[in-house]
């Protein structure tokens, strides 16, 4: 007798393999058999029929950190039949970290990641995973942060990293992946991670690589003048070839300003030009703009010393003076599209502009920033502004597609599940992708296609055991679908809509959507 019995439904296996029509048996946590099954008892059968039956969705790039550890639901996530996320992204986490450092950094990262419980102990992999395991509804795989390792070696400063710190870092590199970890990742707009140079990451990545880790990237667009050619995607290519390492560079798209300027194919063109020197991989998520956190608009001088001086200086009306006038001049991104998302005192200017924010109370941009970070304790987050124009978030998304139709993409969701305005892709990524997307572009990619880039093209780049198929033996991570109605609704402006389409999802066996219901199982694991 089986636990569970999925019958009637067609099976997308996650090899990109044709569809066949089959029933999927588990037992315990696995999958014990495919096939005809119809004289089969179980425990508890679910009818599958009109429905795909395909291995759960793999997020390659989440930022729920610290939201998993306040909802261990993680509703957003589940309902759209993600069962893996990969944290640690953007080389903003919690571990490897003392207790003091990781309390300051928890704070820092607030607006992106949320609050997490002070009382954690974060001071290995080991340690960080062991909060996930078993006490969360999904599966999680962890990028060892590179935040995480300057400020564990040479502190929340701009110190080069070299010497006896160096080869600290690289020590607890090596450690962290043979602890579990499955990627060094570090985001190369943010802090402390923007300090560092080429050789620095060269070095970090030579020890993750000789561990069996990969090398995931958010490009550099601060402090370019430390980065190999400029930083991007130049720079990590580099790291690449000198270390040896596989690299995945995160969030690798075309955006509003490439329309029109350069095709999908000429922006990757620098990428497969490099393919016969470093084996990359990529990955983006299904809307126009991104997201992050308000603190990362403040430039190099104000970062140092971390959490409490940032906060001194936000107080010190002469420090605040030039914080903000840096803030004024601010050009790596446009500060008129930064709409904010996460500001727990001030909820009412959740979903207003910074520049409606500015006009509104009579102050500079830059004034309205250094206002909220004092008053929220750091805790701010935002969004950029989707397009005025549909038809240019149309062509966008005609590129979104035909670039996860190369066999070197995947899907991460980039998902900041905090906040009161969060961005959509919280919510909607997967079935926007597969539902909304593929119904409207046939064309491009089929279903089966389309599922393996979520599921087995992950789990192969980053070595998941046994997840990411419908296989015998493989664990028991599955989604039921209705690729005709699959779709996502969550909007800009009403962010916390769950998609329809998908009623069932299984984590490791057990059923944790029902009906389109979180049953409130923690079946996750700790992976890979």
């Amino acid at each position: 007798m089986f636990d569970v019995l999925i019958k009637g439904g067609t099976v997308v296996d996650g090899s990109g393999g044709p569809a066949i029509s089959a029933d999927v048996g588990i037992t315990g946590e696995r999958i014990e058999a495919i096939g005809d099954l119809s004289a089969s008892e179980a425990k508890r059968t679910i009818d599958a029929t009109g429905h795909v039956v395909s291995p759960g969705f793999i997020d390659t790039h989440a930022h729920s950190d610290g939201a998993l550890l306040n909802d261990p639901q993680h509703a957003s996530g589940l309902r759209q039949g993600i069962t893996t996320e990969f944290l640690g992204q953007d080389g903003l986490s919690y571990a490897p970290m003392s207790s003091g450092n990781y309390q300051m950094y928890a704070q820092y990262l607030s607006g992106i990641l949320g609050r997490p419980p002070g009382e954690l102990d974060m001071s290995s992999v080991t340690a960080f995973r062991g909060n996930y395991h078993k006490k969360c509804a999904i599966n999680t795989a962890y990028c060892v942060a590179h935040g995480a390792i300057r400020i564990s070696t040479v502190g929340f400063t701009d110190a080069p990293l070299e010497g006896a710190a160096l080869d600290k870092a690289k020590g607890l590199v090596r450690e962290s992946v043979e602890q579990g970890a499955a990627a060094f990742s570090t985001g190369m707009s943010y802090f402390p991670n923007a300090w560092s140079n080429t050789e620095e990451l060269i070095e970090l990545c030579k020890s993750a690589d000789e561990a069996g880790a990969v090398y995931v990237t958010h490009l550099r667009d601060v402090h370019t003048e430390r980065g190999f050619g400029g930083g991007g995607v130049e720079e990590a290519l580099e790291i690449g070839r000198r270390s040896g390492i596989k690299v995945h560079f995160s969030h690798f798209r075309t955006n509003p300003e490439d329309v029109g300027v350069m095709t999908a194919a000429e922006k990757i063109a620098p990428v497969d030009a490099a393919k016969g020197d470093v084996d990359s991989t990529l990955e983006l998520y299904p809307y126009p703009i991104g997201s992050s956190f308000v603190l990362m608009t403040l430039d190099s001088a104000s970062q140092e010393g971390g959490t409490e001086a940032i906060l001194k200086r936000l107080g010190d009306p002469t420090e605040r003076q030039r914080m903000v006038d840096s803030i004024n001049d601010y050009n790596v991104r446009p500060l008129d599209q930064m709409v904010f998302t996460n500001l727990p005192k001030h909820p009412e200017l959740e979903g207003m502009g910074l520049f409606d924010v500015a006009r509104m109370q009579g102050k500079t941009p830059g004034d309205v920033v250094c206002d909220l970070l004092l008053a929220e304790g750091l805790t701010a987050g935002f969004r950029g502004a989707p397009p005025i124009s549909v038809g240019i978030t149309r062509l966008l998304a005609k590129d979104q597609m035909e670039l996860l139709a190369r066999p070197d993409y995947m899907v991460g969701s980039d998902q900041i599940p905090v906040g009161g305005l969060p961005h959509p892709r919280a919510y909607g990524t997967f079935p926007r992708f597969l539902g909304r997307f593929r119904r409207s572009m046939p064309d491009i990619m089929s279903l089966e296609t389309m599922v393996q880039r979520v599921t087995d093209n992950p789990a192969r780049r980053f070595g998941l055991t046994d997840r990411g198929r419908i296989e015998k033996g493989y664990f028991a991570d599955v989604v039921v679908f209705n690729p005709d109605s699959m779709i996502d609704t969550a909007t800009f402006d009403d962010p916390h809509q769950f998609p329809v389409g998908i009623p069932y999802v299984l984590v490791n066996g057990q059923v944790a959507v029902d009906d389109e219901v979180c049953t409130g199982v923690m079946a996750g694991h700790a992976v890979p």
